[in-house]
């Protein structure tokens, strides 16, 4: 049987870069070389051994965010495309709408094969954090944004998102939600589990018994970090005695660090010390409403934390209020530190959210999610499309 050739096109392929890239990596993981064979087409390229043809594209740093790059198409058409050309992809897969994702869903539009795309990063939500109190300016680079990514999700044939609440923002937004796919993201279950807790970790970095409230995430303001300080200095503010674990790197970090001084700042954690981190903190909070799904979350619950997250965005589908964990809202500091509070005072209802939250993380296998989309890949493979970038139709049910 011949084998399925799959043009894969990414802005970063470094394994810890974010959640978008570690999603990529399960993929990358689990490529069985006997059926499928993968070109990589990337921007930032993976470090140390990478076992699949790639062609990396110059890059340039992203204005407002320099812990991002973004692939440069300046004079690199002619190129990608003769890749493409003798490659004869039967499927792409593009990660991101950027000038390098656009191209590839124009070729392959242009050529009959067929795009798949992974709804990785809801842009819109980070509108407000580089925009704040110019509504007109808001409103404009929001319209922009939903016409850039309309035109290309629309175009695809597959697009797998996290969330049924996603899909239903999309939705509101005027996308077509028929091609959208319900794809959850997985967890590790050998990596994260409460058997790696170690209290006596965390008193060695922090000299104390207090309680530790842990955040995960790259330090970047559309995360909400505003919020994470105001609920720091409520904390010092009211004299509650915690001890605040901020787990991460980004351009963010060093405004963060002056105002929460006497906070824990660890820097980019490896996944085996993370995991440690989760399981040994008292409570996980997440005021983030930007996620399209949330893997920290995920992570925490496995680990055995109980979660206080910001009710919205992908992130809210994965709790349920009160059951397994809290939402909150994200612009309220002083609900988060109210449900710490209960949390701390309620042990029974403590241990009760951390039982449940492992008891629903435990069908989100990798194995299984990537299984699926191979499959997707099998089917895609054998469509038929209109060449010169006419519409196709494939209906998928969101499941």
């Amino acid at each position: 049987m011949d084998k399925i050739r799959v043009a894969f096109f990414a802005e970063i392929l470094e394994r810890e870069f974010d959640g978008a890239t570690r999603t990529i990596f399960q993929i990358i993981d689990r490529i069985d070389p006997n059926k499928f064979e993968f070109l990589f087409f990337c921007g930032v390229a993976p470090e140390g051994n990478f076992h699949f043809k790639m062609i990396q594209v110059p890059s340039v740093t992203i204005p407002f965010n320099n812990s991002y790059k973004m692939a440069s198409m300046f004079g690199m058409g002619p190129t990608i495309s003769k890749e493409l050309g003798g490659f004869a992809p039967d499927v792409i897969h593009v990660s991101t709408p950027s000038p390098l994702g656009f191209y590839a869903m124009k070729y392959g539009r242009a050529h009959g094969i067929p795009v798949l795309s992974i709804y990785h990063t809801h842009f819109l939500s980070y509108i407000k954090y580089y925009t704040q109190n110019t509504p007109i300016i808001t409103r404009a680079i929001e319209q922009a944004i939903v016409l850039h990514n309309k035109s290309f999700y629309d175009r695809c044939e597959m697009i797998y998102v996290p969330t049924d609440e996603m899909i239903s923002q999309l939705k509101d937004y005027g996308f077509n939600t028929e091609k959208m796919k319900i794809w959850k993201r997985g967890i590790d279950l050998c990596m994260f589990h409460p058997g790696k807790r170690n209290r006596q970790i965390l008193k060695v970095l922090v000299g104390n018994d207090h309680p530790n409230i842990l955040f995960v995430s790259r330090l970047v303001w559309e995360k909400n970090l505003e919020l994470l300080i105001e609920m720091y200095n409520g904390c010092v503010d009211k004299g509650l005695e915690y001890n605040f674990i901020i787990a991460g790197d980004g351009v963010a970090r060093k405004e963060m660090k002056k105002k929460m001084p006497g906070a824990f700042f660890m820097g980019s954690v490896p996944h085996d010390s993370l995991s440690k981190l989760y399981a040994s903190a008292d409570y996980f909070v997440f005021p983030s409403i930007t996620e399209t799904y949330g893997n920290v979350v995920a992570e925490a619950m496995a680990s055995g934390i109980p979660c206080i997250v910001g009710d919205g965005g992908g992130v809210k589908s994965l709790i349920r209020q009160g059951v397994n964990g809290f939402l909150c809202n994200p612009d309220d500091a002083r609900d988060f530190l109210k449900m710490i509070e209960i949390l701390r005072n309620q042990p029974e209802l403590t241990e009760n959210i951390i039982n449940q939250a492992l008891s629903d993380v435990r069908d989100q296998d990798w194995d299984l999610l990537v299984s699926s989309y191979f499959r997707d890949l099998q089917m895609l493979s054998r469509l038929e499309l209109p060449r010169k970038d006419r519409s196709s139709s494939i209906n998928l049910l969101v499941a």
